[in-house]
């Protein structure tokens, strides 16, 4: 199920977000292109995926003077983006959207390729289902009026100055690291929030951020997560987590996130599929299979095109980096690091109406429930109002049983839901799709890899560290704004950054 419209499987495009990478990597035993049929290029500087960690790691180095190629495994820019034409000009996207307050290295990246953005519809008042009961609050400020609903929010929020002792540039090295890798946020949320339903309405936010169920996301990463939401000047917060207005959630881009790659890959020279083609930086089509480095150089071997350099970068989702053959191979710490990521499992499911007719009603299309598979739900309109968008995310183990029925009852289930929220007339949608980033190859999940249980406190450090002439990037090797959009092009800028260090020495 990678994208389903209308129950009919679709074979173009698979999909946050991280913000940020889908890149290029492999099969066990992949079968070698033949040799005639091989490129060979030289470069000062190969990179794996062309996400925004990619894309801007290569355009930091390219401004440096420095020659670069990008191979990306698909025959399309972006990663964890993915824009959805679906009226005209009109898009929606699939993947990685929002950008709010303190994520301002996406924003200067956009502003340099005139990308503009638009706030998030955020008018009239949000649904909140719990215990079977509708009820309608504001939308700003976004606080439930169920009181044990809203008392687990603000639980939530005590959070924040156990975020700030773990920090953002060494979590493993806070006070009772190994404890707090070892406590989960079911386990707190089972301590802190006895009622049933507000304990539900916790794990739907959970869902919507990490696409895991609380139970399997250690307090030392959550906390290390919460601590990133932020800037230097501005300490993350877990409210920035789950806010519209002054949150993450905030803005959107016009024309959608996947249009950044797009113009800085146009920018860098971009072929989908052609490995000849000149005056290209970035080749499509070229998953990643074997790295080797030696005293003078690394070589990276990709279908159909081989690139020898002086040094790399991969930005490809962790699990993912993990399949690539590494020669020498990568320090035991790094391998356990990557292999025990976890991606987070993530479906986006849309709904296209003639027009966003809930607005009429005085509704957001902001909706968040106790027990529905649509738990959580956002008006993704175009910024003209038109055509109508309402979409959910489904995650966690609901999600994982709504995966195993079939597409029709799954949007049966999903348009259900949105007329219990928005009316009858949800059920009338133009068009209906779905989006499953577990599904997509060069993705393996979304919005963003969690670290397993022990594995943060014991080999965390190895996060952001190079192995010998391979750097790592990616929204998960981030200090701030982990996995979102912003994450991955602070962690391409960090990576340009030690690559030029890199080449300066030797």
């Amino acid at each position: 199920m990678a994208k389903v419209e209308s129950g009919i499987q679709l074979g173009r495009r698979e999909f946050i977000g991280g913000a940020a990478v889908g890149a290029a990597v492999i099969a066990a035993n992949p079968k070698p292109a033949l040799a005639a049929a091989r490129v060979s290029k030289k470069a000062d500087v190969v990179i794996v995926g062309a996400g925004l960690a990619g894309l801007t790691a290569a355009r930091r180095l390219v401004a440096a003077g420095r020659s670069v190629i990008v191979l990306e495994a698909r025959d399309r820019v972006g990663g964890r983006t993915l824009n959805e034409p679906i009226s005209g000009s009109a898009i929606t996207e699939l993947g990685g959207e929002y950008v709010g307050p303190t994520q301002d290295r996406i924003l200067a990246l956009a502003a340099e390729v005139n990308v503009g953005t638009f706030p998030v519809y955020n008018t009239g008042s949000n649904v909140l289902i719990a215990e079977g009961q509708r009820s309608l609050y504001p939308s700003v400020p976004g606080l439930p009026n169920k009181r044990d609903i809203a008392v687990a929010i603000i639980k939530g929020l005590g959070l924040n100055k156990e975020a700030a002792k773990v920090g953002v540039k060494s979590p493993w090295k806070a006070p009772n690291a190994a404890a707090l890798d070892r406590q989960t946020l079911g386990d707190w949320m089972n301590a802190n929030i006895p009622e049933l339903d507000a304990k539900r309405v916790f794990e739907a936010a959970i869902h919507s951020i990490w696409g895991a169920d609380a139970a399997n996301l250690t307090m030392l990463y959550v906390l290390f997560y919460i601590a990133s939401a932020g800037d230097k000047t501005n300490p993350g917060n877990f409210n920035r987590l789950i806010s519209v207005k002054g949150g993450s959630q905030q803005d959107r881009f016009i024309g959608g996130s996947q249009v950044i790659s797009e113009r800085v890959a146009d920018q860098l020279g971009w072929s989908a599929s052609n490995h000849r083609a000149k005056g290209v930086r970035v080749f499509g089509s070229a998953p990643v299979r074997k790295i080797s480095q030696s005293s003078t150089g690394v070589r990276v071997i990709a279908d159909g095109i081989t690139v020898d350099a002086k040094q790399a970068i991969v930005t490809t989702p962790p699990a993912l980096a993990a399949k690539i053959s590494f020669s020498p191979k990568l320090p035991a710490g790094k391998a356990a690091l990557l292999k025990g990521m976890e991606p987070g499992n993530l479906t986006k499911a849309e709904a296209i109406y003639e027009t966003p007719f809930w607005r009429l009603d005085g509704l957001s299309g902001q909706a968040v429930s106790d027990l529905d598979i649509a738990s959580v739900t956002f008006d993704n309109s175009p910024p003209s109002g038109g055509p109508g968008v309402l979409f959910a995310f489904i995650g966690g183990t609901l999600g994982d049983n709504w995966t195993k029925l079939s597409a029709a009852d799954r949007r049966t289930a999903v348009l259900e839901n949105f007329a219990r929220y928005f009316g009858p007339a949800a059920l009338e949608p133009t068009r209906y799709f779905e989006h499953s980033w577990s599904d997509e190859k060069w993705s393996g999940g979304c919005p963003v890899a969690h670290t397993k249980r022990g594995v943060l406190s014991k080999y965390g450090k190895y996060l952001r560290t190079a192995h010998g002439r391979v750097h790592f990037a990616g929204t998960e090797t981030s200090d701030y704004w982990v996995g979102y959009m912003d994450g991955a092009v602070r962690s391409g800028e960090r990576a340009a950054s030690e690559v030029k260090k890199a080449l300066r020495r030797r």
